[in-house]
Parts: C-alpha cells; structure tokens; sequence
C-alpha cells in the first residue's frame, strides 16, 4: 500500500471516532441536556430565541418611536425618538457582547465558556426585550 492510500484508513477511523460526538438538532432534547456539547446547543438555541422575540419587541418598539416623532412633526426640535432608539440600540449590542464574554471568564478555556456566554446573552437579551415592550406600552402601543 502506498504511503497515500495508507492515510484514507487512518482518516475514516477518525471521522468515525468523531461521528458520535456530534450534535444534530433532531438528537438534542433541550428539556433534558445530558452532554456539555448539548447543553451548549440549548444555550444558544435559547439565546437565538431570545434574539428573534427581541427583534420583534425592537420593531414594535421603533413603530412606537417613529409615531412620536410624527406626531411631534410640528416641533423638530423635540422630535428624534426614532434616532434615540437606534442609537440606544447599536450601543446596547456591543454592551451585551462585551458583558457576556468577561462573564464566560468563569470557565476561560474550558468547555463550559461557550454554554455560559451563550446563557448570558440569552437572559441580557431578555432583559432588553422586556425593556422594550415597555417602552413600547408606555407609548401606547
């Protein structure tokens, strides 16, 4: 066997060693995470939901923002609700991001830093989903 052949074994043995550890969505059940690779997988799951409701709270939150604008359309100087948000918005991402890796430092480098980041974005994103819809409510939405 040439010394080219005789890797082809060599990498379907490994691909074979690694094929269990993989995490599919259809095998994972997020109610009951037995691995740490499952558990991250249900962290971010988790985290993504909170993402897509947050998107959302944003959007009603914005409509919100730009009627006051609207309505405020005869005195530019008071209006920029709209701009506030958006504003308030870029600046909160970055803040999020940043809180969440110094928060991942509890496990640096080891397998449970993605899970913990992964849970700390989750539950800021929560937080400022819950901050929007109020502000959104308390501007009659």
């Amino acid at each position: 066997m040439t010394r080219k052949h005789a890797r082809i074994p060599l990498a379907v043995f490994l691909l074979m060693l690694l094929a269990p550890f993989e995490v599919r969505a259809q095998d994972v059940d997020c109610s009951d995470p037995v691995t740490q690779m499952e558990m991250t997988y249900c962290a971010e799951q988790d985290w993504q939901a909170a993402d897509r409701e947050l998107n959302a709270a944003y959007g009603r939150a914005m409509a919100a923002m730009k009627r006051m604008d609207a309505d405020l359309a005869d005195s530019p100087t008071l209006a920029g609700a709209a701009d506030a948000l958006r504003n308030a918005q870029r600046a909160w991402i970055p803040y999020r991001d940043a809180a969440c890796a110094a928060y991942g430092f509890q496990a640096r480098g080891g397998t449970m830093e993605p899970m913990l980041i992964y849970q700390c974005r989750a539950d800021l994103t929560g937080q400022r989903t819950r901050e929007l819809d109020d502000l959104a409510s308390g501007l009659g939405n």
